[in-house]
Protein backbone atom coordinates (compact mmCIF):
# COMPACT_ATOMS: atom_id res chain seq x y z
CA UNK A 1 0.00 0.00 0.00
CA UNK A 2 2.41 2.42 0.87
CA UNK A 3 4.83 1.63 -2.66
CA UNK A 4 1.75 2.27 -4.57
CA UNK A 5 1.24 5.31 -2.69
CA UNK A 6 4.78 6.23 -3.45
CA UNK A 7 4.17 5.62 -7.21
CA UNK A 8 1.22 7.51 -7.32
CA UNK A 9 2.48 10.52 -5.67
CA UNK A 10 5.59 10.30 -8.13
CA UNK A 11 4.01 9.89 -11.28
CA UNK A 12 1.51 12.91 -10.21
CA UNK A 13 4.88 14.84 -9.45
CA UNK A 14 6.16 13.90 -12.93
CA UNK A 15 3.18 14.86 -14.90
CA UNK A 16 3.44 18.49 -12.91
CA UNK A 17 6.77 18.77 -14.81
CA UNK A 18 5.78 17.05 -18.01
CA UNK A 19 3.37 20.24 -19.01
CA UNK A 20 5.46 23.06 -18.31
CA UNK A 21 8.22 21.49 -20.39
CA UNK A 22 6.58 20.27 -23.11
CA UNK A 23 4.94 24.25 -23.59
CA UNK A 24 8.82 25.38 -23.02
CA UNK A 25 9.51 22.54 -25.73
CA UNK A 26 7.19 24.07 -28.01
CA UNK A 27 8.11 27.57 -27.29
CA UNK A 28 11.43 26.70 -28.37
CA UNK A 29 10.41 24.80 -31.62
CA UNK A 30 8.71 28.36 -32.81
CA UNK A 31 11.64 30.22 -32.17
CA UNK A 32 13.86 27.79 -33.96
CA UNK A 33 13.29 28.45 -37.64
CA UNK A 34 13.99 32.19 -36.93
CA UNK A 35 17.16 31.77 -35.27
CA UNK A 36 18.45 28.98 -37.86
CA UNK A 37 17.87 31.16 -40.50
CA UNK A 38 19.53 34.57 -38.56
CA UNK A 39 22.29 31.83 -38.21
CA UNK A 40 22.57 30.38 -41.22
CA UNK A 41 23.39 33.37 -43.11
CA UNK A 42 27.22 33.52 -43.36
CA UNK A 43 29.24 37.13 -43.05
CA UNK A 44 32.33 37.87 -44.66
CA UNK A 45 34.18 41.50 -44.77
CA UNK A 46 36.93 42.14 -47.20
CA UNK A 47 39.74 44.63 -46.29
CA UNK A 48 41.18 47.09 -49.08
CA UNK A 49 43.69 48.86 -47.86
CA UNK A 50 45.92 49.22 -51.43
CA UNK A 51 45.87 51.91 -53.90
CA UNK A 52 46.07 49.45 -56.72
CA UNK A 53 42.96 49.37 -58.77
CA UNK A 54 43.85 45.69 -59.81
CA UNK A 55 42.97 44.93 -56.13
CA UNK A 56 39.78 47.16 -55.60
CA UNK A 57 38.48 44.78 -58.63
CA UNK A 58 39.59 41.87 -56.82
CA UNK A 59 37.59 42.64 -53.77
CA UNK A 60 34.49 43.65 -55.90
CA UNK A 61 35.05 39.95 -57.78
CA UNK A 62 35.66 38.13 -54.53
CA UNK A 63 32.35 39.55 -53.49
CA UNK A 64 30.04 38.95 -56.75
CA UNK A 65 31.64 35.50 -56.31
CA UNK A 66 30.71 34.84 -52.79
CA UNK A 67 26.86 35.96 -53.81
CA UNK A 68 27.02 34.24 -56.67
CA UNK A 69 28.22 30.99 -54.71
CA UNK A 70 26.14 31.39 -51.61
CA UNK A 71 23.18 33.52 -52.74
CA UNK A 72 22.57 36.49 -51.99
CA UNK A 73 19.84 36.28 -49.68
CA UNK A 74 22.07 33.92 -47.58
CA UNK A 75 25.61 35.99 -47.09
CA UNK A 76 26.40 39.61 -45.58
CA UNK A 77 29.63 40.93 -47.30
CA UNK A 78 31.18 44.05 -46.60
CA UNK A 79 34.39 45.63 -48.04
CA UNK A 80 36.30 48.72 -46.34
CA UNK A 81 38.64 50.90 -47.45
CA UNK A 82 41.50 52.24 -45.77
CA UNK A 83 44.88 53.67 -45.83
CA UNK A 84 45.68 54.34 -49.65
CA UNK A 85 42.50 51.47 -50.54
CA UNK A 86 40.20 54.64 -49.76
CA UNK A 87 40.77 56.07 -53.27
CA UNK A 88 38.32 52.46 -53.86
CA UNK A 89 35.12 54.72 -52.40
CA UNK A 90 35.87 58.44 -53.97
CA UNK A 91 33.76 59.55 -56.53
CA UNK A 92 36.43 59.54 -59.08
CA UNK A 93 37.18 55.77 -58.45
CA UNK A 94 38.75 54.23 -61.19
CA UNK A 95 36.12 51.52 -60.48
CA UNK A 96 33.20 54.06 -59.90
CA UNK A 97 30.91 52.14 -62.05
CA UNK A 98 31.29 48.54 -59.69
CA UNK A 99 30.44 50.49 -56.55
CA UNK A 100 26.70 51.28 -58.20
CA UNK A 101 26.37 47.70 -58.73
CA UNK A 102 27.85 46.23 -55.29
CA UNK A 103 25.48 48.81 -53.63
CA UNK A 104 22.25 47.56 -55.90
CA UNK A 105 23.53 43.95 -54.66
CA UNK A 106 23.49 45.22 -50.97
CA UNK A 107 27.39 44.95 -50.50
CA UNK A 108 28.22 47.25 -47.98
CA UNK A 109 30.90 50.05 -48.62
CA UNK A 110 32.60 51.34 -45.58
CA UNK A 111 34.89 54.32 -45.98
CA UNK A 112 37.52 54.73 -42.78
CA UNK A 113 37.16 58.19 -41.74
CA UNK A 114 40.47 58.10 -39.73
CA UNK A 115 42.12 57.96 -43.39
CA UNK A 116 39.72 60.83 -44.88
CA UNK A 117 40.65 63.19 -42.01
CA UNK A 118 44.62 62.60 -42.24
CA UNK A 119 44.20 62.65 -46.24
CA UNK A 120 41.88 65.80 -45.87
CA UNK A 121 39.26 64.04 -47.84
CA UNK A 122 35.76 65.10 -46.84
CA UNK A 123 32.57 63.00 -47.51
CA UNK A 124 31.67 65.06 -50.43
CA UNK A 125 34.45 63.94 -52.04
CA UNK A 126 33.30 60.11 -51.46
CA UNK A 127 31.05 57.81 -53.76
CA UNK A 128 27.57 58.69 -53.04
CA UNK A 129 25.60 55.61 -50.37
CA UNK A 130 28.45 54.44 -48.92
CA UNK A 131 28.84 54.10 -45.40
CA UNK A 132 31.87 55.35 -42.79
CA UNK A 133 33.45 54.06 -39.83
CA UNK A 134 35.39 55.78 -37.45
CA UNK A 135 38.53 53.27 -37.74
CA UNK A 136 38.82 51.06 -40.79
CA UNK A 137 40.93 48.68 -38.53
CA UNK A 138 39.08 48.29 -35.25
CA UNK A 139 35.64 47.91 -37.25
CA UNK A 140 37.59 44.94 -39.33
CA UNK A 141 38.61 43.84 -35.40
CA UNK A 142 34.76 44.38 -34.02
CA UNK A 143 33.78 41.99 -37.37
CA UNK A 144 35.82 39.45 -36.43
CA UNK A 145 35.26 39.08 -32.64
CA UNK A 146 31.35 39.05 -34.45
CA UNK A 147 32.43 35.92 -36.16
CA UNK A 148 32.79 37.36 -39.63
CA UNK A 149 34.94 35.96 -41.91
CA UNK A 150 37.85 38.01 -42.68
CA UNK A 151 39.26 38.10 -46.33
CA UNK A 152 42.29 40.65 -47.88
CA UNK A 153 42.82 39.97 -51.56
Amino acid sequence: MLLRHAATTLLAALLALAIPCAALAQQSAKQTPARMKHAAKQKVIFQVSDGDPAKWNLALNNARNVHAELGKDKVLIEIVAYGPGLGMLKAESKVEARLAQALEDNIGLIACENTMTSTKTTKEDMYSGISYVPAGVTHLMKRQREGWAYIRP
